[in-house]
């Protein structure tokens, strides 16, 4: 067992760096805009030019941005010459403090704006938790679904896709209820997004709960102090994943964290 004040430091680290990230400049709580795009060139509130979806690209035409830097996946790659603009997957535009961003979903394409000044960031004052408990730190089974499984996935916005899925991992909840929980690859290993007893009333309707990668046993560890809340409890432009019927569980997980405050 993991002695206990170094269970609640490590916590404790873990929670403020999760506050940092959230409400920084261009953090979570900063996206003001997700514009679905057609084929049409058109105006979007709050975005210079015009804009439109061609294929796997975004085109715009925008003399104010002339100039202005070209990130892909955060690093410099050149700049906008002109007033013609082509955005590609991971690539955003450095608009002063702001950022122009490319988006995709089931090949339609948005272009997102991220504003630091957003009323979402600055209205936050904290993210609220439940204590950090060890007896929320559970070991459970993963069962690989094989490749190229899917699940059907809808979004908090209505809408239903195939969406790629990892496995289950079977796990027992203190107090007995049993879960089979659909997950799916994270860059750390595995994720579910579930919903439990709290839900909707102690905390956000939903969270995703990262779950170590297996071990050649099958073994994972689940800590739901770790879970998190989903970027769609930050700002609405979000598209979050709903838990599927699996992963929306009775029990109340008092464990992570709970809502956003806000002044």
């Amino acid at each position: 067992m993991t002695d206990t004040n170094d269970f609640a430091a490590a916590w404790a680290d873990w929670h403020e760096s999760r506050v940092r990230a959230t409400t920084s400049p261009l953090g979570l709580a900063s996206l003001v805009a997700t514009h679905w795009l057609t084929a049409d060139e058109a105006a979007y509130e709050g975005v210079p030019g015009t804009w439109k979806a061609a294929g796997e690209k975004i085109l715009g035409t925008a003399p104010a941005l002339h100039g202005k830097t070209i990130l892909q996946d955060g690093r410099p790659v050149g700049t906008v010459e002109g007033a013609s603009i082509s955005l590609e997957t991971g690539q955003d535009i450095e608009w002063g403090d702001k950022r122009l961003r490319y988006f995709s979903r089931d090949g339609a394409l948005a272009l997102r704006l991220i504003d630091p000044d957003a009323p979402t960031r600055a209205s936050i004052r904290d993210l609220s938790a439940f204590e950090p408990d060890e007896s929320w730190v559970l070991t459970g089974r993963f069962t690989d679904a094989g490749e190229g499984a899917t699940q059907s996935v809808e979004s908090i916005d209505g809408h239903v896709s195939d969406g790629e899925l990892a496995g289950t991992v079977d796990v027992t909840l203190p107090g007995g209820e049993s879960a089979s929980l659909s997950v799916t690859t994270d860059p750390r290993g595995l994720r579910a997004v579930i919903s439990d007893g709290t839900s909707g009333d102690e905390s956000y309707r939903f969270r995703f709960v990262p779950i170590t990668a297996p071990g050649d046993d099958r073994s994972v560890t689940i800590d739901f102090n770790r879970a998190y809340l989903p970027p769609c409890a930050f700002a609405d432009h979000y598209v979050c994943p709903l838990p599927p019927a699996e992963n929306r569980l009775s029990t109340p997980i008092r464990a992570g964290e709970k809502a956003v405050v806000r002044n």
